[in-house]
């Protein structure tokens, strides 16, 4: 599967675009699933990027994510 794009809000109020692969799950609907129950955990961190810079997101600082409908520009 290619790459969803996450709109990300921080606890700080910011928001940025990150793109989050996974090549271990098929649907769009899975990937959604891990995100979730990676980043609901104390000690969560995904691996994303956000343009060229490879990007670790820890849950401690996410307020919420959202699953950007196909254009979000990063």
């Amino acid at each position: 599967m290619a790459g969803i794009v996450l709109r990300v809000r921080l606890v700080s109020g910011d928001s940025m675009d990150v793109i989050y692969d996974d090549t271990e799950t098929a649907s769009e609907a899975e990937t959604v699933d891990h995100v979730a129950a990676a980043l609901s955990r104390d000690t969560g961190v995904i691996r994303c990027r956000h343009g060229d810079r490879l990007l670790l997101l820890y849950a401690r600082g996410v307020a919420t994510v959202e699953v950007a409908p196909r254009g979000a520009v990063l």
